[in-house]
């Protein structure tokens, strides 16, 4: 059955002290926070709960809500001296949970050692009360059976980042139901290093995990049934299988616990939705896999405290978007509706819904919108706001999904951000970090402020980047700064073939790992580019390597030196080969690739007699949810003046 939504404006989330639109757009429209996030409604649809910055330089605050009411004054809370980082999740009719952080030290001690303590906390509506968590955990589920009940664990930081350093996976934790009426605590699974993390089912029995047999360095996968109080081990990977064809445990195929269902190649190239049998070890069916991209991740249905929360509706792709092949008509049917009826509607999702289905809370995000916040009570749409409300549709620029061919045949994805007005225009190759990451473009801040300022933006996803196949992410063996770094000047050198890109005014700003793609760029003989901006660069591939090194399992640890450190280029090595501008900006509590990288690679550019630009932002990290208002404004404006006046001869 369709659904016709009506759309009304229901909340008006705003930032004072900011303007009106102009055009271009002001730079500071674009360095704001988030005004609004994190919405979300309790499983009896009576209370909506959200996130809100209010100025430029606020601190966020939450409010609380009746969501038959939305007119009627919230519950305001605060965190001072803390600041709330969001993660609001309700976990029964009454409480909800969240993070909240603190700077406690000015300094890092070394890579993954970050600056912020987090504090895990519950809010009691009934109550009126925050409770604080004990010691460091992170929240794991809820458990919609067993109101205020969830499952935490011990072990793992309270960051919000998004990003765990990178063996995370293999250190040993603790998993405990927490009872937040009665403040108690029990232990569920200690983990061991054998079995280090687990995953769970919705009813906190252990169900799937993950190890590492000491003996012959292989990775081990086990599973156990509920009830059970040992685990069963179900296959084991070594060496290239180690990234490519371990499987990611997704559930039970409709609650059968002898069928499992993985995210798995299971020998292909391309990543399936796969059944597993337990009994016999076997995969027994290839439920649905395509031939151009890898699945990201399963979709369950949207009410998650419903009978169907572990229902699969549907599986993810990358393409224009996060694409979605769907097995339940029901859940397409919405989520087509919402379309229909949501201005510039893209990426749809439904980040929470009441138990009886009727009160959701939808999200909007896409290149002509940064994200917008809706309530659904009884098939009404009611617009709550937008996290930039600042930005206009009109202000922003589209974003097209294309292909094209590398030096040596290779296809490559990429996202191209079109400025408005006619070509051929000046262009900012943007590679992403990581690099193994995925890379879909929905929203992206920078390419949107460069396009608004006549720069035509292509984020490449060269070869090494995920979701696009095994083959794919192996040819980047060995390639960092050769076979990857072609990928991306093959990508500009299309764009100028296809009269979109003066072939005089390209440049390369990048992040992370994009940041040493910048630097590496700086270098190359002969270059396409006329300037480059690095970010949080790794300029020093050997310094990255030694902070993290893991002899333990031998193929990942050559992986790791593969990046530039060993087989690949270190840009300290080609100081001397610098032949564009460098603008080089970093946080100086940078805990991923830590400040020290811009450090060193300036000493060598000036023992060069090279010169280059700096721009430090304090108390900031790695990760964009570490950047103020401050930063954001004081590195976009530092960028627009140095690409301007800058860039190779005359500015770019």
């Amino acid at each position: 059955m369709r659904i016709l939504f009506s759309l009304f404006s229901a909340l008006a989330v705003l930032c004072a002290s900011i303007s009106a639109s102009a055009d271009p757009v002001p730079v500071e429209y674009f360095a704001l926070r988030e005004a609004i996030s994190n919405v979300a409604v309790s499983p009896d649809g009576k209370y909506m709960v959200l996130q809100k910055i209010e100025s430029r330089e606020g601190n966020p605050v939450i409010e609380l809500y009746e969501a038959n009411d939305l007119a009627k004054k919230p519950i305001r809370l605060a965190a001072e001296p803390m600041e709330f980082t969001g993660g609001l999740q309700w976990i029964s009719d009454d409480i909800f949970v969240g993070v909240a952080r603190q700077i406690v030290r000015r300094k890092i001690r070394g890579p993954e050692q970050d600056v912020r303590k987090y504090k895990f906390f519950a809010y009691s509506v009934e109550d009126g009360e925050f409770t604080e968590f004990p010691g460091n955990f992170g929240l794991e589920d809820v458990m919609p059976s067993e109101p205020n009940k969830i499952l935490v664990s011990s072990g793992r930081a309270n960051s919000t980042s998004g990003q765990d350093d990178p063996f995370a996976a293999f250190r040993p934790r603790a998993y405990y139901i927490f009872d937040l009426k009665r403040g108690s605590q029990s232990l569920v699974l200690k983990g061991s290093d054998k079995f280090p993390s687990a995953a769970f089912d919705d009813q906190a029995n252990p169900r799937f995990a993950q190890g590492a047999d000491p003996n012959t360095k292989e990775l081990v996968n086990y599973y156990r049934r509920p009830g059970e109080k040992s685990w069963t081990e179900i296959g084991r990977y070594v060496d290239r299988d180690f990234f490519v064809n371990s499987y990611a445990f997704v559930g039970d195929k409709n609650g059968d616990p002898n069928t499992l269902m993985f995210l798995a190649n299971n020998g292909n190239d391309k990543i399936g939705l796969w059944e597993f049998d337990a009994t016999s070890k076997q995969f027994t069916n290839l439920v649905y896999r395509r031939d151009e991209a890898d699945l990201l991740s399963v979709r369950f249905h949207s009410n998650s405290w419903g009978d169907d929360r572990n229902k699969i509706t549907g599986v993810t792709y990358p393409g224009a978007k996060l694409e979605t092949h769907w097995f339940d008509e029901e859940e397409k049917t919405l989520f087509e509706d919402l379309e229909a009826a949501i201005p510039n509607a893209h990426q749809i999702s439904i980040t929470s819904r009441s138990r009886d289905g009727d009160t959701y809370i939808v999200v909007n995000r896409g290149p002509r919108d940064p994200g917008s916040y809706y309530l659904v009570r009884d098939s009404s749409l009611a617009f709550l706001g937008n996290q930039y409300p600042l930005l206009k549709p009109e202000d922003l620029s589209d974003v097209e999904y294309i292909k094209y061919q590398a030096r040596d045949g290779r296809t490559i994805p990429g996202y191209l951000t079109k400025p408005k007005g006619e070509g051929p225009f000046p262009l900012i190759v943007l590679p992403h970090g990581g690099p193994y990451v995925n890379e879909i473009i929905i929203y992206d801040e920078w390419s949107q402020l460069l396009a608004n300022r006549g720069y035509m933006v292509l984020q490449p996803q060269y070869r090494g980047s995920t979701g696009y196949g095994v083959d794919h992410f192996f040819s980047s063996w060995r390639q960092h700064g050769y076979g990857m770094q072609d990928d991306k000047d093959d990508g500009a050198l299309h764009l100028i073939r296809q009269g979109l890109v003066d072939k005089d005014r390209v440049a390369m700003f990048g992040w992370s790992y994009g940041g040493y793609a910048a630097l590496v760029a700086a270098s190359r003989e002969p270059n396409i580019y006329q300037c480059v901006i690095a970010g949080a660069a790794v300029a020093d591939p050997w310094l990255s390597y030694n902070g993290r090194r893991n002899d333990f399992f031998p193929f990942a640890d050559e992986f790791a030196r593969q990046r530039g450190a060993e087989y690949g280029i270190n840009p300290m090595n080609e100081v001397s080969k610098v032949n564009v501008p460098i603008l080089m900006v970093h946080g100086d509590v940078d805990r991923r690739v830590i400040y020290e990288h811009l450090k060193r690679y300036k000493k060598e550019l000036e023992k060069n007699g090279k010169e280059a630009q700096y721009l430090t932002l304090e108390e900031a990290d790695h990760f964009s949810n570490t950047l103020y208002y401050k930063h954001q404004f004081a590195f976009f404006t530092k960028m627009l003046d140095f690409l301007e006046n800058d860039c190779g001869p005359g500015g770019l």
